[in-house]
């Protein structure tokens, strides 16, 4: 029987640029990437100083670390820059192994009937537009071959429609087809898509402590596990897709059965 070794690290080595990745999902997913070795993190976010704390919290937890880890700004919601700021990021970031976009501003409350076109738009620019436009451009930094990926992150109202949330689940609902669609015209690079239910946080820190307890108990009762996802759990599908070379095109689901009930 062969001693070689089947089951090998596949990101020990890389270099991975996390689109949002100073706080909740893209921070996770930046956490355990450290831990699988990749040779250099890429943070970006809209501010310097968030990509600055992000840099240092993560050299503070893995003081021994062997990973370079660094940053860049890129601001994603503003129409008018949002083409060549992303153009920008990429003339610095050089050549890439995994693109992870997790990039998210806070939900318009408006109701859908009450939202205006110039409304409609912006809802989009960081959750539609963004990874449309990080695709089109960060793919000629991705080193060629099935080893490379670029990873989106959509919503569970993209598959579950909330009341009054027909602008954003539409825009949610539409990074299913891009996904599928990227993957085809990037080949063989592979791009996927993560799905993720309610995930509890930091962004949550803003509520009133009641409040949030409420609303972990509401968001508890439409779930089959009895819990809230946390930033842990779902970075876990993000380092599936980046390792799992014949995955492409692909929805990874984790939302602790919200979709059953």
């Amino acid at each position: 029987m062969s001693n070689a070794k089947k089951f090998v690290n596949k990101l020990h080595g890389r270099r991975v640029l996390i689109i949002g990745g100073t706080s909740g999902l893209g921070f996770a997913a930046a956490e355990a990437s450290v831990e699988y070795g990749v040779s250099q993190i890429i943070l970006s976010s809209s501010q310097e100083s968030r990509v600055n704390h992000a840099i240092a919290k993560l050299k503070a937890s893995y003081p021994h670390s062997q990973t370079e880890i660094i940053g860049y700004t890129c601001d994603l919601a503003n129409e008018s820059s949002l083409e060549n700021n992303i153009k920008d990021l990429f003339s610095k970031v050089g050549t890439i192994d995994h693109i992870v976009f997790t990039a998210g501003d806070a939900p318009s409350l408006e109701p859908f009937v009450n939202t205006d076109f110039d409304t409609m738009k912006q809802i989009g620019m960081v959750r539609f537009f963004g990874p449309l436009l990080v695709a089109r451009y960060g793919h000629t930094h991705l080193s060629p071959g099935p080893a490379s990926s670029i990873t989106l992150t959509t919503g569970v109202s993209g598959t579950k429609p909330i009341p009054g949330w027909t602008t954003t689940a539409s825009y949610l609902s539409g990074l299913h087809g891009m996904t599928r669609s990227l993957a085809l015209d990037l080949k063989p690079v592979r791009v996927n898509l993560v799905n993720p239910g309610a995930v509890n946080t930091e962004m949550w820190d803003i509520l009133e402590p009641e409040v949030r307890e409420h609303l972990i108990e509401e968001l508890r009762k439409v779930t089959t596990t009895g819990r809230v996802g946390t930033v842990e759990d779902i970075a876990e599908a993000y380092l599936y897709c980046m390792r799992d070379q014949n995955l492409t095109g692909s929805v990874i689901h984790t939302n602790g059965g919200r979709l059953l009930l």
